[in-house]
């Protein structure tokens, strides 16, 4: 049995949503809703429909069921990925189904909705999708602050643009110092949400008896000293994002908490016996292995897998050294102007012999007390006050503080991506180049998160 197709041709630059469900009336519903919104809209109800309106015009948005009669909504997500990447794809999941949300975001999804449709927020995703900033490249590109041309790096900047097109939760890992939050403001800023608040939180600087009235708000008189009404986290962050930094450091009652407001988009102020809509984008980030802490049942298993949607990791700066002398260039122009101090080549040996336990952070602090120190416009080596036991140049002393196997990971992440470089992307060639099977390859580029 066929289903019906509606189409409505667009008038001018009237933008065009594909909307893909079996079921009439919420076809019905969600055309009415887009067309009072000034968009051209066609509806189909299979996957098969769906690949032809695809491949005979242009949308600039496609929203599709999860259930379809030939099949599911996942197959239209990776289509689209594969066919047409520049088309943000929400997928509509039946109430409470969040493995469907999560697998469809991991493929590829913009974002989701979650049935019964609720029309404020099918208007709100349909406003950021529409939003998305196109493929053209900016003049002043934000993605330069994130300096160096190490492969890592250049693999961190591909993925805050992939990121940037979508409304799935991230995770940031990564030592302390490495730039996380840098990340995740890049990520904010290239999106469709740049328009909106970027509001980060330090989640361990806040005392515990105070993290739910700080996330939700409160309401004039819920507790002693609460004399008038205030907004939460949440509610500062609606239509922007919200970066959790040191999400680990969450007690397990607070995590409760996050996990409802995430899955069902909605906070309750305390004091208050209504919930209101939220329109938030979660960022998380943390130095320590959340899924340690997982495994050690000191952070819920449901919160982790909502969290980590998509991760991005944020090298350490021992495994990209050669970026030590652009980020040094950058740094002292960026404190002196355009007179800034040199170093001698002694001094930028030392800094490529060094750990660098604290990454950039730690880069910068030692060149503005160098700086300091330095009697002229030279920075010698004895003005870095690097120790020998912090060295890094011997083989003795090459791991730094690492363990045995993150030496090893940093080791084989680094000859990985040297390959991939070298066969310019190329997994076959790059496993030829390293002496291993395709196969072999791919479980390694798995383990290693690298994509």
């Amino acid at each position: 049995m066929s289903v019906a197709r509606t189409e409505r041709r667009p008038r001018g630059e009237m933008s065009r949503v594909l909307v893909i469900d079996d079921e009439a009336d919420i076809r019905e519903l969600i055309d009415l809703t887009l067309v009072r919104m000034g968009l051209a809209t066609e509806c189909v109800g299979s996957v098969a429909e769906a690949r032809a309106a695809l491949d005979s015009d242009l949308f600039q948005l496609c929203l599709t069921d999860m259930r379809l009669p030939d099949g599911d909504g996942l197959e239209i997500v990776r289509y689209i990925a594969e066919h047409h990447p520049q088309t943000p794809i929400a997928v509509i999941t039946a109430y409470g189904s969040a493995e469907n949300a999560v697998a469809a975001l991991k493929a590829g999804a913009f974002d989701y909705l979650a049935k019964p449709v609720g029309l404020e927020q099918l208007r709100s995703l349909v406003k950021s999708a529409l939003r998305l900033p196109g493929g053209g490249q900016d003049s002043e590109n934000p993605l330069q602050s994130l300096l160096g041309d190490s492969p890592s790096m250049q693999q961190v900047r591909a993925m805050i643009e992939k990121l940037a097109r979508s409304q799935a939760p991230i995770y940031i890992s990564g030592e302390s110092g490495s730039g996380k939050e840098l990340a995740a403001r890049l990520i904010h800023g290239r999106s469709a949400r740049a328009a909106g608040t970027f509001v980060p939180v330090n989640c361990g600087a806040i005392p515990e008896n105070l993290m739910e009235s700080e996330f939700f708000g409160y309401r004039k008189g819920a507790f002693t000293g609460a004399d008038s009404e205030r907004e939460g986290f949440f509610q500062a962050a609606h239509g922007g994002t919200l970066f959790l930094d040191e999400v680990a450091d969450l007690p397990l009652a607070m995590q409760v908490k996050l996990l409802r407001a995430i899955q069902e988009k909605r906070v309750r102020k305390v004091g208050s016996v209504a919930e209101e809509p939220v329109d938030v984008r979660i960022i998380c980030a943390t130095h320590k292995n959340l899924r340690d802490l997982v495994d050690r049942g000191a952070f819920r298993q449901d919160l982790y897998y909502r969290l980590n949607v998509i991760e991005l990791r944020m090298p350490p700066l021992r495994e990209r050294m050669e970026d030590i002398v652009p980020l040094v260039e950058a740094i002292l122009h960026r404190v002196f102007g355009d007179s800034p101090p040199k170093l001698s080549s002694g001094a930028v040996k030392a800094l490529s012999l060094y750990s660098f336990p604290g990454n950039v952070r730690e880069l910068e602090n030692i060149l503005e007390r160098a700086t300091a120190l330095c009697s002229g416009d030279l920075i010698e080596v004895e003005d870095l006050h690097l120790g020998p036991e912090e060295m890094a140049g011997s083989e003795e002393q090459g791991r730094g503080s690492e363990t045995l196997d993150e030496y090893l990971n940093r080791l084989e992440r680094q000859a990985i991506l040297e390959a991939l470089q070298k066969s310019e992307g190329n997994r076959t060639a790059a496993a030829r180049l390293l002496g291993v099977t395709f196969r072999s390859m791919r479980y390694r580029l798995e383990r290693l998160g690298i994509e």
